[in-house]
C-alpha cells in the first residue's frame, strides 16, 4: 500500500514538474518572441529614418543647415533610445511576473502534494512510526516557510530592482533631453 502511494504520488510529482517546465518554456519563448518583433520594428524604422536622414543632410546648402539639422535629429534619436529602452525592460518586466507568478503556483502546488502525501503515509502507517511520521511533517512544514521566506524576499529584491531601474531610466531620459537641448541651441 505504501510503495502504491508513493509510486502514485511521484508519478504525478513528475508530470506537474514537466508541465511546469513546458509552461516556463513557453513563457521563455513569448518574451524571446516580444523582443525579436521589437528589435525587427526598431531596425525598420532606424532605416527608414537613416535614409530620410540621409537625403537631408546630403540637400543642406551650406554647413550651418548641416550643423542645424544634425542637432534637430539627435533629441529624437535620445528619445527612440529610451523609448526602446523601456519597451524591452516592460517585456522584460512582464516575463519575470509571470515566471514568478508560474514559479509561486509550482510551489504552492507541491506544498500540496507534500502535505497530501504525508497525510495519507500518516493515515496508512503502522503502529509506533508517529515519531517519524511527525519528523517528516515538521521537516515539509520548516521547508515550506523556507520556501515562502525566500518567496518573500525574491519579490521584494525584484522591486527593488524595478524601482531602481525605473530611476535610472527617468535619469538618463532627462539627461539626454538635456543634453540634446544644450546642443540644439548652440
Amino acid at each position: 500500500m505504501f510503495a502504491e502511494q508513493f509510486s502514485g504520488a511521484a508519478k504525478a510529482n513528475f508530470e506537474s514538474q514537466l508541465a511546469a517546465v513546458n509552461a516556463f518554456q513557453a513563457k521563455a519563448f513569448e518574451s524571446v518572441s516580444q523582443l525579436i518583433d521589437l528589435n525587427l520594428r526598431a531596425a525598420r524604422a532606424t532605416l527608414e529614418e537613416s535614409t530620410a536622414t540621409t537625403q537631408q543632410l546630403l540637400a543642406a546648402k551650406d554647413p550651418r543647415e548641416l550643423l542645424a539639422l544634425i542637432a534637430a535629429q539627435s533629441q529624437p534619436a535620445a528619445a527612440k533610445a529610451v523609448a526602446y529602452s523601456r519597451n524591452v525592460a516592460g517585456i522584460a518586466a512582464a516575463a519575470q511576473a509571470e515566471l514568478s507568478k508560474a514559479a509561486e503556483e509550482q510551489a504552492a502546488a507541491r506544498a500540496r502534494d507534500a502535505a497530501g502525501l504525508v497525510d495519507q503515509l500518516t493515515k496508512n502507517a503502522p503502529p509506533g512510526m508517529e515519531q517519524a511520521v511527525a519528523l517528516v511533517k515538521t521537516a515539509i512544514t520548516n521547508a515550506s516557510a523556507g520556501y515562502e521566506q525566500l518567496n518573500k524576499l525574491t519579490k521584494q529584491a525584484n522591486e527593488t530592482f524595478e524601482e531602481n531601474f525605473g530611476k535610472v531610466f527617468a535619469q538618463y531620459a532627462g539627461a539626454a533631453s538635456e543634453k540634446t537641448a544644450a546642443r540644439g541651441r548652440k
